[in-house]
């Protein structure tokens, strides 16, 4: 492969047989070059990639696209200040539907409505990464009553019932929205 590459490089420097060579071509390039474009090549591709695959929001439960980044901010400026903040997935739509409509109702607390478009972009996210009830399910508004919660902890014994400050336990980071980060005892679990 490398031989291929001087082939190549060095096939524009050397004379044609029937001309006479010119002055500048005359001279062999030097291999430093050669290995230089080579090395600025692979470094360039590399942050590329680097730059493509970024990473930073994957500590938090998805991604967030950029459209829905507003209202995530928003459900958690306004439901993680005082307990952790849920992922939406946790869940049912209709859930945070009716959260959403009567915040005065939150579970025994009497909460400060929402106006809109806060609310409207809180739902447009919420909405977006949970899943919708089935016709004939209860909604659950209770975390241990939603078999979506069920579903993202198989193999957990998950104590009755579930309060939402007991979530840092295995997750350490729940409080900054890190439910991808894992105790020591859970890590290993298939």
């Amino acid at each position: 492969m490398m031989h291929l590459l001087k082939q190549l490089w060095y096939s524009n420097t050397r004379p044609a047989p029937n001309r006479l060579p010119l002055r500048h071509a005359r001279h062999r390039r030097s291999p430093v070059i050669l290995v230089l474009l080579i090395l600025l090549w692979s470094v360039s591709l590399g942050l590329g990639v680097a730059w493509a695959t970024d990473s930073s929001e994957i500590g938090t439960v998805d991604p967030v696209p950029q459209r829905y980044q507003l209202g995530q901010e928003l459900y958690l400026e306004n439901c993680a200040t005082c307990h952790v903040g849920v992922p939406p997935a946790v869940l049912p739509s209709e859930t945070w539907r009716q959260l959403l409509e009567d915040p005065t109702q939150h579970y025994s607390t009497r909460l400060p409505p929402i106006v809109d478009p806060p609310r409207l972009l809180m739902w447009d996210y919420l909405r977006t990464f949970s899943r919708p009830t089935p016709a004939e399910e209860p909604v659950p508004y209770r975390v241990n009553d939603s078999r979506y919660f069920k579903a993202l902890h198989p193999k957990v014994d998950l104590p009755r019932p579930v309060r939402l400050d007991s979530c840092v336990s295995c997750h350490p980071g729940a409080s900054q929205f890190n439910y991808r980060r894992l105790s020591p005892e859970w890590e290993t679990v298939p």
